[in-house]
């Protein structure tokens, strides 16, 4: 019992390894995270991106973008960072077959089989994009917010 617990505790411990955080992503980019200002650093770390900003400060406030893709302008290439939110919705339930309940009838004892319906919940994977962040010569230029 001993070992399993161990085990599964070290288990436990590279699953939150393998989490990307504010904190292991600013570890990742130490040099750049200790460059910053006091206010840069509370601002990354609450997960605000400005006009201006490097690809490694956006990444350290925001993590990995879900997409990208390249833009091609009057005024040079750009690449676009897009960010989502992910959640899932209820959307009811549904019978997903029955099972046979055996009872006794009230005053006379015999035996009566009934059959129940058994129900799941479902619910759907959603997302939406939350942000994106045109990106020129390593820096943010543009900041789009969809609005709700």
């Amino acid at each position: 019992m001993r070992l399993f617990l161990s085990l599964a505790a070290l288990a436990f411990t590279f699953l939150l390894a393998g989490c990307t955080t504010f904190e292991k992503r600013a570890e990742e980019k130490s040099a750049v995270f200790a460059a910053l200002d006091e206010p840069a650093r509370a601002r990354l770390k609450a997960g605000r991106i400005e006009l201006g900003d490097t690809t490694d400060m956006v990444y350290i406030a925001l993590g990995t973008p879900g997409a990208t893709h390249d833009q091609v302008t009057a005024d040079g290439n750009a690449i676009v960072w897009i960010y989502h939110r992910h959640w899932q919705e209820y959307g009811g339930e549904r019978v997903t077959g029955y099972r046979a309940v055996t009872t006794t009838a009230s005053g006379s004892g015999t035996p009566t089989v009934i059959y129940q319906p058994v129900q799941e919940s479902i619910y759907q994977d959603r997302e939406e994009e939350r942000l994106r962040l045109t990106l020129k010569d390593g820096k943010v230029t543009v900041i789009e917010r969809p609005k709700p």
